[in-house]
């Protein structure tokens, strides 16, 4: 019956070109939608700190401990995450990770004390490093070169969208529910994703199958929660207390520890050897630093709007939300996907990067005393870290070969860990080193600015503790713009050159890099994207 087997072919051809998936954008909705919960969980918990004191009867360190539970969890096992995936399935691993997500969630809910509720949250860690890491696998996975970076552009929105949505879903609920529904409203997310993954994910994995590296896993994750717990605990107990810095020391000897075994043994979980990928240099280096702008830009500014213009936590969270606005319009309207074939990808990272410092400079220089000049700011900012931040992931993964795509979707998320906790850090020690240069006599010596305004009598003095609360940050703003911004000279730097190289080398047959793809358009040879069983 030739008819009979020539007329699926005819009938689709037109309709779907050859190796595309045909539902690969309703996947991608639904691994945006995981992605955002797993990032809706890093921020809207903090609006419900009052209520948890109250009902729950927590401490000020029960709290600590319930909201730093899940960023320690999940940044410890981001490595390990991705290579499980890459081992044994991604589409296994991301339904594993929404079935732990959710049911954590129902006993977060659930919880009837503050030990129930930080050992729910670490649940949910785990089933978030899964989601982070192999969300962006599958997304390398079923997406072609023409296609990915637009769906790396609505993926990265994602984390902007979360980061401001938080605050105000946290806010609405607790306006009309108790504080469980802030976990409850993950289940029916995390069931419909999970039919949905079952259904619609093509199954890959690595095809070699390398063994599974379980001490390099082991020292990845001391090595991890070593530093993010200290950058974590750093603005509480004092940057140089005691157990930050025991805590950063295990943390670097556990990082090094980890460098030197990868190197020596013969399946590594990642292979150091992309550290000498300039390519792989430079995407890692911008997304450090655009990480480090905008997390440490959010701290700052969250903390101006309250303490300085005098708004609610509600109404704060409104004023940041042009930012992740303006972040969406420009990636799913897929303006940046349509700008990296004419800017390229170091053009794409220095023009973001760019942006991104003059959107933190006009913060610092006009928003001192109004939420006018923040607003021009905060577009600004939007339009750079829309250019810059899917160029520097689809850049980062091009340079690791598809079959470690969950490895390199790991790494993709320990740097935006990575980078967001330094931002905090650094310019906060900034922002408290110039606040308190500037304090007036009558309040000297104080190290916040609660403790400062406490000391004050008069408007004059509560006047001058506020303007030097926002001159140190405006001065903070100001360092970490010339950080982002000397950051993407480096990183366009380091892909131009790499870029370069692959070009001399071409015409000689030799591949410039191990992995064999140019920067910014990754090939994903069939292995890795057919079927694994």
């Amino acid at each position: 019956m030739p008819g009979a087997r020539t007329s699926p072919v005819t009938s689709t051809a037109p309709l779907q070109p050859p190796g595309r998936n045909a539902a690969r954008w309703l996947i991608l909705g639904v691994i945006c939608l995981a992605q955002l919960t797993v990032i809706l969980d890093n921020t809207v918990l903090n609006v419900a700190i009052p209520s948890l004191t109250k009902e729950l009867g927590a401490t000020t360190a029960d709290v600590q401990w319930t909201i730093s539970a899940y960023s320690l969890v999940q940044s410890g096992l981001l490595l390990t995450a991705g290579n499980a995936a890459d081992r044994y399935g991604r589409k296994k691993m991301l339904a594993i990770g929404l079935a732990l997500f959710g049911v954590a969630s129902l006993g977060a809910a659930l919880a009837q004390s503050p030990a129930q509720l930080i050992a729910a949250r670490a649940g949910m860690g785990i089933g978030g490093a899964l989601l982070v890491t192999t969300t962006l696998a599958v997304v390398m996975q079923i997406f072609d070169d023409a296609e990915r970076p637009k769906a790396i552009g609505i993926w990265s929105s994602v984390n902007s969208l979360g980061f401001a949505a938080g605050p105000l879903i946290g806010g609405a609920l607790l306006d009309h529910f108790w504080w469980g529904s802030l976990f409850l409203v993950n289940l029916p997310v995390a069931v419909i994703a999970l039919l949905a993954v079952l259904s619609l994910v093509p199954e890959s994995k690595n095809p070699s199958g390398d063994r599974p590296d379980l001490l390099g896993a082991l020292l990845s994750m001391i090595g991890m929660v070593g530093v993010v717990y200290a950058i974590i605990t750093g603005p509480v107990t004092g940057w140089t207390s005691t157990q930050v810095l025991l805590s950063a020391a295990v943390g670097a000897a556990g990082l090094a520890a980890f460098a030197l075994w990868e190197l020596h043994v013969p399946y590594p979980m990642l292979d150091m050897h992309f550290f000498r990928n300039r390519r792989f240099i430079g995407a890692v280096s911008g997304g450090i630093l655009v990480a480090f702008g905008m997390g440490g830009s959010i701290f700052l500014l969250t903390q101006h709007l309250q303490f300085v213009l005098g708004y609610g936590p509600l109404e704060a969270g409104l004023r940041m939300a042009p930012l992740a606005v303006t972040v969406i319009l420009i990636n799913f309207t897929g303006l940046g996907a349509r700008l990296m074939p004419r800017l390229g990808t170091p053009g794409m990272i220095v023009s973001g990067m760019s942006l991104l410092a003059a959107g933190l400079a006009a913060i610092s220089l006009l928003g001192g005393h109004g939420y006018g000049g923040m607003l021009t700011g905060l577009i600004v900012m939007g339009l750079g870290v829309a250019l810059a931040m899917p160029a520097m992931a689809n850049a980062i993964m091009s340079a690791i070969p598809p079959a470690k795509a969950g490895v390199g979707a790991g790494v993709n998320g320990t740097l935006m860990e990575f980078g967001q906790g330094l931002g905090v850090a650094v310019l906060g020690a900034v922002l408290n080193s110039r606040f308190v240069a500037l304090l007036p006599v009558v309040a000297a010596g104080a190290g916040s600015l609660p403790a400062a305004l406490a000391h004050t009598r008069t408007d004059a003095e509560r006047s001058a503790v506020q303007d030097a609360f926002a001159t140190g940050i405006g001065t903070s703003q100001l360092v970490g713009a010339a950080a982002v911004f000397l950051g993407g000279l480096l990183a366009a730097l380091l892909l131009r050159r790499a870029e370069r190289s692959g070009q001399e080398a071409e015409p000689t047959g030799q591949e410039a890099e191990p992995t064999g793809r140019e920067a910014g358009t990754p090939s994903v040879p069939a292995p890795s994207t057919a079927p694994a069983e």
